[in-house]
């Protein structure tokens, strides 16, 4: 058992000497960057299912480019990108400070936030992921397959017909308990097709493993499809950074995919941008379901209408309570593993809201003492006659 350990502790360290390059190399790229938003024209509106805003093509876009330039010259930036965001209302130009240059990206946008011309500046924030993979085994048992009495629930619902955006890091679609449960898989913090991490696997997992497959674990909602939207990298087998472009990026992607529910297992500083996606998000019927935020920062889970979720008592008022304890979950590789932590406490919420929206549009969340999600009153309140199978269930602690 102690050899194990010792090989285990070296593993972590090279992981942690090969990965850990790179990953200070992003963070501090992204802590360089300011991002400058310049207002579009008014969109022509069309109030219908498949609307995602559309300007037509090259109207002001050179006049908006030749500002950007002006500005970035101006204020010694050096221009990187141009996305526009007819859902936003807003064409974002990402900039960078010059190496060398000793100026904040905060400090320059609060300067070119003074411009007229510009509708707001902002750097890029820095966000993790709320909780870490432990390295043992797979347990026997789910929590949330007693504690929920999964079984029974999936009876009356499985999640089908429901799309779950996973903002995370990168999700390994073909494990064997995730292929052919992810619809759309694509990578906004690199070029590079999305690879496998820890944190993104083992949040869609719990929310969507296939209960079909005869191995490894069920997921809260099996059939649900899942959107994996990479907006994070795995800097350190315990820590998975976000950058507010990145997730900016993919919640637009998610908005534009239809999302019914977006999982943000994750916190870190206020966004402006960020806060005007989430109320996009729920505008057009998607419900956001954020981890209870650590010491990184309180965004996403102080955002109006987001639900947020922990592992454990104490919580804040509003918040709510799902197992996210020594929970066993898909790893890369092809793997399981169990992980603790807030992080996969939302997936649990996101994946029974899956099933509470499959049977109905508005469903929202049941909760029973100290804010504790009860699986089985969730569902037995929106399926109607067909909750039977939901009597004879006890709630149980955690």
């Amino acid at each position: 058992m102690k050899r194990a350990s010792l090989w285990l502790h070296l593993l972590v360290l090279l992981a942690c000497c090969l990965t850990g390059r790179p990953a200070a190399a992003q963070a501090e790229e992204a802590q360089r960057q300011v991002l400058v938003m310049l207002q579009l024209p008014k969109a022509h509106y069309r109030p219908d299912g498949s609307y995602a805003g559309h300007y037509g093509a090259g109207v002001g876009r050179q006049s908006r480019q030749q500002v950007a330039q002006s500005l970035a010259e101006k204020h010694g930036l050096e221009m990187r990108s141009e996305w526009p965001m007819p859902l936003a209302g807003v064409d974002c130009f990402v900039m960078r400070l010059p190496e060398g240059d000793r100026r904040s990206s905060a400090e320059v946008a609060r300067v070119v936030s003074d411009d007229g011309r510009v509708a707001w500046a902002q750097p890029v924030g820095l966000y993790q992921a709320q909780g870490g993979s432990a390295q043992e085994p797979l347990y026997a048992a789910q929590p949330a397959a007693s504690q929920w009495q999964l079984a029974e629930l999936h009876q009356l619902a499985t999640g089908r017909g429901v799309r779950v955006a996973v903002v995370d890091s990168g999700v390994e679609t073909q494990h064997p308990d995730l292929a052919g449960q992810v619809m759309h898989s694509q990578n906004f913090v690199d070029d590079r097709p999305p690879p496998a991490e820890g944190h993104g696997t083992a949040v869609a997992g719990i929310i969507a493993a296939r209960a079909d497959n005869g191995a490894g674990i069920a997921g809260i909602a099996p059939q649900a499809r899942l959107l994996a939207l990479r907006a994070c990298w795995q800097a350190s087998p315990a820590q998975t950074l976000c950058t507010g472009l990145g997730l900016a990026k993919a919640l637009y992607a998610a908005i534009q995919q239809g999302a019914h529910i977006i999982n943000l297992s994750l916190g870190g500083p206020d966004d402006r941008l960020l806060a005007l996606l989430l109320d996009q998000a729920q505008a057009r019927g998607a419900t956001v379901v954020a981890a209870l935020p650590g010491r990184d920062g309180p965004f996403p889970a102080n955002h109006p209408g987001v639900l947020v979720v922990g592992n454990a008592p104490p919580l804040p008022s509003g918040a709510m309570l799902a197992p996210g304890s020594g929970i066993p979950s898909t790893a890369p590789g092809g793997g399981w593993t169990v992980v603790t932590g807030s992080s996969f406490a939302a997936a649990h919420a996101a994946g029974l809201l899956a099933l509470a929206r499959e049977l109905d549009a508005k469903a929202t969340l049941v909760t029973a003492a100290q804010g504790r999600i009860d699986g089985c009153a969730t569902l037995a309140r929106w399926a109607g006659p067909r909750h039977a199978a939901c009597r004879s269930l006890v709630h149980t602690a955690e």
